[in-house]
């Protein structure tokens, strides 16, 4: 393990190991990046774009996601309107295989090479296993060769096989925040309980795609525990998501992210995963607006989800995709995720 030189600037560090090396600083070391002023952030941006450039290249990953089973969820997740346990307006919703199948085209018109089906539950019952084996095998018979991913919570091991059988390629479950912090989020269930549903999706071959959430109370340490956890994991892709003070929970009036706090937050979450998609997702709009986002692009992001988000709207996908065009950055096509 390498040893943080107090005295050396931690941008010259990261200029060694990450960006000539491909190796992610060390948790003393994104924090020290978590920290710089203001005035260097421009300075640490092009850093991180420097780094994704070398070790991902220009292409940008773009997703899709749809909702196959809204609300009603049994967990008390204080950031989540579909938590039943809070009064949210989110009422419970299945959608129908139609629909699936829908909105699976529309994600592949977008030129979007992943489709990700999620639903808000502890875990999948057989009922729901069900319905994702139905909607995939209805998806792939209507010409759709679009790579699909799956967020349906912990798993059992029996249940990744399933998975791992109907073709997921993918899967999606969220350490959220850091392991310190994680109790102040959520009681229903533990950390430690992802992260070996995260273990048991990397065992069975399919990829891992882990993130979180900034912007629930943590303090600057611990986004940097957080970092350096996912880093240990070394998931595929990382969902870099910004709280949505969401109205009925525990979480609603609590201040969205700065923007400058939130693009150092990205940068040095790069800076920790040189190698992985790090993915826009949930919140930036309302953390950045429109600038931040393509600031954001250019400061160490290479994917994307276009279109709405479970419960809350997203910007236009042609928008997004207009973005990509001024900024030179290519659609990465589906060749080049098989």
């Amino acid at each position: 393990m390498r040893v943080t030189v107090a005295d050396t600037d931690v941008l010259d560090i990261a200029r060694e190991v990450v960006l000539e090396r491909g190796e992610g600083l060390s948790e003393a070391d994104v924090l020290r990046a978590l920290r710089l002023p203001d005035e260097r952030l421009p300075e640490l941006l092009e850093l991180a774009h420097k780094v994704r450039m070398k070790w991902c290249g220009p292409e940008v990953e773009v997703e899709g996601i749809i909702s196959l089973k809204t609300g009603g969820c049994p967990e008390d997740c204080h950031f989540c309107s579909q938590s039943g346990r809070f009064p949210t307006p989110v009422r419970s919703a299945w959608l129908d295989i139609p629909g699936l199948v829908k909105a699976a085209e529309q994600t592949r018109a977008t030129g979007a090479t992943e489709f990700c089906i999620v639903a808000a539950v502890r875990g999948p019952d057989k009922r729901l296993l069900s319905q994702v084996k139905a909607g995939i095998e209805a998806i792939r018979a209507s010409g759709n060769d679009i790579q699909i991913a799956c967020s349906l919570g912990m798993l059992t091991q029996e249940q990744v096989d399933e998975l791992k059988a109907m073709g997921v390629h993918r899967y999606n479950h969220n350490l959220e925040t850091a392991r310190s912090h994680f109790a102040n989020v959520v009681t229903t269930h533990t950390w430690e309980e992802r992260w070996e549903t995260l273990l048991m999706i990397r065992e069975a071959g399919m990829e891992v795609c882990c993130g979180g959430i900034i912007g629930m109370g943590e303090t600057v340490e611990q986004r940097a525990e957080f970092a350096a956890q996912l880093a240990e994991l070394g998931p595929d892709e990382c969902t870099m998501n910004f709280l949505i003070p969401q109205p009925g929970t525990p979480y609603e009036n609590y201040e969205v992210v700065p923007g400058k706090d939130a693009l150092r937050t990205v940068a040095a979450f790069r800076l920790a995963l040189p190698k992985a998609l790090l993915r826009f997702s949930g919140g930036r709009e309302l953390t950045f607006g429109d600038l931040g986002t393509e600031q954001g692009m250019l400061g160490g992001i290479n994917a994307i989800i276009v279109g709405n988000y479970l419960t809350n709207l997203g910007r236009p996908a042609d928008k997004d995709l207009a973005m990509l065009t001024e900024l030179n950055m290519p659609i990465k096509a589906l060749s080049e995720t098989l």
